[in-house]
């Protein structure tokens, strides 16, 4: 019997998210992402296809990233300006009861104690729908916004990571002992302060006394979300991660860098399927596929090459302005290149990535067009190939999503490819059906249970 795939519906709180252009079309609605109207009837779909979550992306800042500017990026939208993930999540909780809601927040933005008690209280009040996608930032803006003078070094980042991941597990897995909250009305305790920690934390950048102020949120940990592709982003998602969002040009990359992903996880300790691999994909439906191709032709349009140039190219800290798209990227001594044109080197047979190819591999090498039933054949090979999920990019916002869920899921929910009902519990629950809402025990994070006294 086949295993579900996940589907989230990936989106962020701004105008241009992936595919640069197309809030000019007509049937896009995308204007309205200032209007909370617009995220409801996107959560409510979304809920009514049964989907897992929501997958906010975000960013804290834009570098001069196109032709030493950053006036692209304000003429066409593309991601500035940028609303805050975290109380986008927050406003969707009261108007949805089952889907999850995954923010982006980075380890720049926010100092890790107020971070853990913003996440306990939406855990609390969303009843455990909440993920966090864990991020470094990548721009030196974003280290402006918060007081440094440039992003620091790429591996850094990570080993920077790696302490505020400490800071908060400890926070909300070390500080309230199993069974502290008692809640007894007739004795008067509440919590039993003995099952209360501090946890008195001191490292190179943080210095935290504790106790956490929040009780144990039901999932306690958010689910944990990590997209890095360099080597020391892979390490990273080997311990923490339990869903990476993946980009894989081909089914044959996708295949090796999911089997290679998941050795490592298992290398640190955890089992292979503890890590969920959720390929991003656009589709384009149709009745038949000449119509797919048709639509897709005609959305092709709309689209801003430079946009799709300057998106990435920010991302990577490359202006892509100033180079040859045509130039294969071996060539170039560019920091930042390496986890990109490993992953379509892996995919392509060892061809050698033209800075072309990365900057069409965003939206193009992730786009599906074809029937409800191709697609879903299409989806079936991309699973048999190792991916767990789909982080859906919308390209007409939310007709592209309307398209998927009218006619594409009731196909994968015949095929056991889609859910058709949503289980009870959490959002942790809910993607791993034979865990349970905390973190397994051979997770990094359990280290933190009962080792405060």
């Amino acid at each position: 019997m086949k295993k579900r795939l996940i589907f989230n519906c990936f989106s962020m709180n701004t105008l241009s998210h992936i595919w640069h252009g197309l809030w000019r079309h007509p049937e896009s609605k995308s204007i309205g992402f200032n209007d909370l109207e617009t995220w409801i009837e996107l959560a409510q779909l979304a809920e009514k296809g049964c989907f897992d979550a929501i997958f906010f992306a975000d960013i804290i800042g834009a570098d001069p990233g196109y032709q030493n500017s950053v006036d692209i990026y304000l003429k066409e939208g593309i991601h500035l300006p940028c609303n805050d993930s975290t109380a986008l999540c927050a406003a969707l909780i009261g108007s949805t009861q089952h889907i999850g809601l995954v923010l982006t927040s980075s380890i720049l933005s926010e100092h890790p104690f107020s971070f853990a008690r913003r996440i306990s209280t939406l855990d609390h009040l969303s009843k455990g729908r909440i993920g966090w996608n864990i991020v470094t930032s990548v721009t030196h803006n974003a280290a402006q916004n918060f007081g440094f003078e440039s992003i620091v070094a790429h591996d850094e980042r990570y080993r920077w990571a790696e302490e505020y991941m400490e800071v908060v597990y400890k926070l909300w897995e070390g500080s309230w002992d199993q069974g502290a909250v008692v809640a007894d009305k007739e004795s008067g305790i509440y919590s039993k302060p003995e099952l209360v920690h501090r946890i008195y934390h001191e490292s190179k950048r943080y210095k935290v006394a504790g106790p956490h102020m929040c009780t144990p949120s039901p999932q306690r940990v958010p689910v944990l979300y990590q997209a890095g592709s360099s080597k020391s982003g892979r390490i990273f998602a080997s311990r923490h991660a339990e869903g990476t969002f993946v980009l894989f040009p081909t089914i044959e990359g996708a295949r090796k860098g999911i089997a290679d992903a998941r050795a490592s996880a298992v290398a640190a300790g955890r089992n292979p399927d503890d890590l969920k691999f959720i390929q991003g994909f656009s589709f384009v439906v149709g009745s038949t596929e000449e119509e797919a191709w048709k639509k897709s032709r005609e959305i092709d349009e709309w689209v801003s090459s430079d946009g799709l140039a300057a998106h990435i190219g920010r991302d990577m800290g490359i202006d892509f302005g100033k180079l040859d798209l045509d130039e294969q990227i071996v060539n170039l001594n560019i920091d930042g290149l390496q986890g990109y044109a490993r992953m379509f080197e892996e995919s392509n047979n060892g061809q050698k990535a033209r800075i072309r190819d990365l900057v069409n591999a965003l939206s193009y090498s992730s786009r599906i067009v074809g029937t409800p039933e191709s697609i879903a054949d299409q989806l079936e090979a991309w699973q048999e190939a190792g991916i767990d999920g789909v982080n859906m990019i919308c390209q007409l916002f939310p007709d592209s999503y309307k398209d998927f869920i009218e006619y594409v899921i009731p196909v994968l929910q015949e095929r056991g490819l889609a859910q058709s009902s949503y289980r009870a519990g959490t959002l942790r629950e809910k993607m791993f059906p034979d865990g349970n809402a905390l973190l397994p025990e051979n997770h990094t994070a359990s280290q933190y249970r009962g080792a405060f006294k």
